[in-house]
């Protein structure tokens, strides 16, 4: 069982607690560069009555199109941020998202501070169960919801783990109440998070064969950029087992995680794997958060 560990400062700012604003949708393929570049040439399409005519969905869809360019912030108040553009703009890293690196980044992107997709940021920083069924996920849901002290409608949950079930578990075909297209048409699918065993779920621990390590590494030091409090170092446990850390979003190993380091610490002499005493920490020079981007900048362009 993996144990998320409370990190209280990091808690304050993690999580928006908002649920259900997809409109049912999960995030379809083409939908983030099609809102991004819509909203990067009319910041106000979204709220505009021909909207649908302009990005070719339904009405519906266009507010799922728009909270997730904002959930996975791409877009800000219907305007490009710089990871959006970094990423989807005419000369970003990976504007239609060829690269399942890309959607991996995108997926930590959207559990990050300040998430604004609270059932996601349960389901992967602190629900506990490895494996589990659609009904379990409700009931902690349920808990999270009473400790945000927030009245949440259970039509709303329901409809959360809906979506975070088609959106990751690339089997999860046979259910009559969603057409087979709905269930396949999602890129998310491709990072085998979640798996499916008749009824019941499991998360993919470990081994993910295209998560590059690069990745691994820049979202580590971009998350202790946030919790290390200005120190040069981290340890490995907690970059496995906080709560938001990317072992938890990406349920990774300390192998996978190590293994990572020591990739990218052969093109960075500022990233260290340390062994003191036993206590396995990654340690850089610099600040993390530069050091991050000059990572995936590296990737990106190498």
């Amino acid at each position: 069982m993996i144990q998320a560990i409370p990190n209280l400062k990091y808690q304050k700012s993690a999580v928006n607690p908002v649920f259900a604003n997809h409109e049912t949708f999960h995030p379809r393929f083409g939908w983030l560069k099609k809102g991004f570049d819509a909203a990067k040439k009319n910041p106000v399409i979204f709220l505009q009555d021909d909207a649908p005519v302009r990005l070719g969905v339904g009405k519906n869809m266009v507010r799922s199109i728009r909270y997730w360019c904002s959930a996975f912030k791409i877009l800000e108040n219907s305007s490009p941020t710089e990871f959006g553009e970094k990423l989807l703009g005419s000369n970003g890293w990976d504007c239609y998202l060829e690269d399942p690196a890309s959607l991996w980044l995108l997926h930590w992107n959207l559990l990050k501070p300040t998430c604004e997709a609270a059932a996601w940021y349960y389901i992967f920083n602190i629900f506990q169960d490895i494996e589990f069924t659609k009904e379990d996920i409700l009931a902690g849901l349920k808990d999270y919801v009473k400790i945000l002290n927030k009245e949440i409608a259970e039509s709303s949950l329901i409809k959360d783990v809906a979506c975070i079930l088609r959106m990751y578990a690339s089997e999860d075909l046979i259910n009559s109440n969603t057409p087979i297209e709905d269930s396949i048409d999602c890129p998310f699918t491709e990072l085998d998070l979640i798996r499916t065993f008749g009824k019941n779920y499991r998360f993919k621990i470990g081994a993910k064969t295209n998560l590059p390590a690069s990745i691994i590494v820049a979202t580590c030091l971009e998350y202790a950029s946030w919790v290390s409090e200005k120190t040069r170092t981290i340890v490995i446990s907690r970059l496995l087992y906080d709560e938001g850390s990317p072992g938890m979003v990406f349920k990774l190993t300390e192998n996978m995680l190590c293994e990572a380091i020591e990739a990218v610490a052969k093109k960075f002499n500022s990233v260290i794997l340390s062994d003191t005493a036993g206590l396995i920490q990654l340690s850089f020079t610099g600040e993390p958060d530069i050091l991050s981007q000059e990572i995936l900048e590296e990737y990106y362009n190498s």
